[in-house]
């Protein structure tokens, strides 16, 4: 009987085995840890050992490479990716080679100074549900941002040297972006 219980017991060892990775950098088992973004696979030994992995391998979000273009930064393919804020083209030489394409806007637009800081010019950003807003190039010492398009028109009211345009009821409107003023007149660009 106790060959058969021995038995029993090295078949047990053999399914957790199976049931439970290794660490590949310090031979300690892999356990189950949680953070903030989800489950993940943590060595047992940490803080003495720091390696981790995702459940899932999200090695399949190359959508198809681009033969015919080629990466200015190391001469790679480029590929269509799907990654964690949409799709995106990047060199197939990750994690060697960071390029990504970045959406050149056909027009550039002059935008005004930025009023807060005065040092800083708006620029126009986009965030990542991929809504338009306009920030101060100088974050992140200025945090200045309006969700509308800037125009350098100097309030009448409180002197802001910036409004933002707005729609109301069919018609183009500037609005001043201060909280305490909201100061409203008819866009005299939108004719032009």
């Amino acid at each position: 009987m106790s060959k058969i219980d021995h038995s029993l017991f090295n078949a047990n060892e053999h399914a957790l085995e199976k049931e439970y990775e290794i660490c590949p950098k310090c031979g300690s088992e892999l356990v189950v840890k949680h953070s903030k973004n989800g489950a993940f696979l943590g060595c047992a030994s940490y803080p003495t050992c720091d390696y981790m992995r995702s459940f899932a391998h999200h090695d399949s979000h190359e959508i198809k490479v681009l033969d015919d273009a080629d990466c200015p930064e190391c001469g790679k393919h480029l590929v269509i990716r799907n990654g964690r804020y949409g799709m995106f083209i990047g060199c197939t030489g990750y994690p060697e080679c960071h390029f990504i394409v970045h959406e050149e806007e056909e027009e550039t637009e002059s935008l005004p100074a930025c009023p807060k800081c005065q040092n800083g010019q708006l620029q126009k950003r986009k965030n990542k549900y991929g809504k338009f807003f306009y920030a101060c190039d100088a974050y992140p010492k200025c945090k200045y941002s309006l969700n509308q398009h800037p125009v350098a028109h100097q309030c009448e009211q409180c002197n802001w040297p910036v409004m933002v345009q707005k729609q109301r009821a069919g018609k183009a409107m500037l609005q001043c972006p201060q909280k305490a003023c909201q100061h409203m007149i008819e866009d005299p660009y939108e004719s032009q």
